[in-house]
């Protein structure tokens, strides 16, 4: 079985009709460095959820999940490696960047996108989907550290391991996508309910996420 064949058969439930639950995705990404716009891509990971407005709720569905490794055009310093723990062999191993980007275009269908400081990841596959696909991912985006600090305005707390600390949430390995992405769910949740507590759709989390500049300048 291919790698395509594999993520074809996850689980992509219809989000067409307009009274049925959404689905988001909850992913993270490694790289070989920090700037989204020279940075080779190694990992994706991605976890669904459905949110459904008419309860307000938010699950998490681990069947509707996808975890793969890229092979970059160039494999990582070794520092890079001691961060990610991707050793060159496995990148190596790793999907072509082609095939990565259209299967994960496939996957993710229509859904919303969410990441903790999204715009480092959106920029990322934005510029591999224009590379590879020729066109970036339509998809819309929320950020969940834009989420923690207007649903919490009085906790000082800025990176994704301060928000992990303040609601005592383990992270098994900080820096694995899989791993960081299962935190990221976990915080989510946590927040939640705050949340749903002020909006009813995603239009409304959109807006209320776009108030962080406000909170965060306080």
């Amino acid at each position: 079985m291919s790698w395509l064949d594999w993520i074809r058969g996850r689980n992509n439930p219809s989000t067409t009709d307009a009274g049925a639950p959404e689905r988001w995705l909850v992913l993270d990404v490694e790289t070989t460095g920090l700037d989204p716009a020279r940075a080779h891509l190694l990992a994706i990971a991605a976890l669904a959820v459905r949110v459904d407005w008419s309860r307000r709720t938010l699950t998490l569905l681990p069947g509707d999940s996808l975890a793969m490794t890229i092979c970059p055009e160039k494999t990582s310093e070794k520092s890079n490696v001691l961060i990610h723990g991707i050793g060159v062999a496995s990148q190596r191993a790793g999907m072509e960047p082609a095939a990565a980007m259209q299967a994960f275009r496939e996957w993710i269908g229509d859904a919303k996108l969410v990441a903790y400081h999204a715009s480092f990841d959106r920029t990322l596959l934005g510029r591999y989907a224009r590379q590879y696909l020729g066109s970036d991912f339509p998809n819309e985006w929320l950020d969940i550290a834009h989420l923690c600090t207007v649903a919490y305005p009085d906790i000082k707390a800025r990176a994704l391991d301060d928000w992990l600390g303040h609601f005592s949430i383990e992270c098994v390995a900080r820096h694995e996508a899989t791993a960081d992405v299962m935190a990221e769910c976990d915080l989510l949740q946590r927040i939640w309910p705050r949340v749903a507590r002020e909006c009813g759709s995603w239009r409304a989390v959109s807006k209320y996420a776009s108030q962080h500049n406000w909170f965060a300048g306080r």
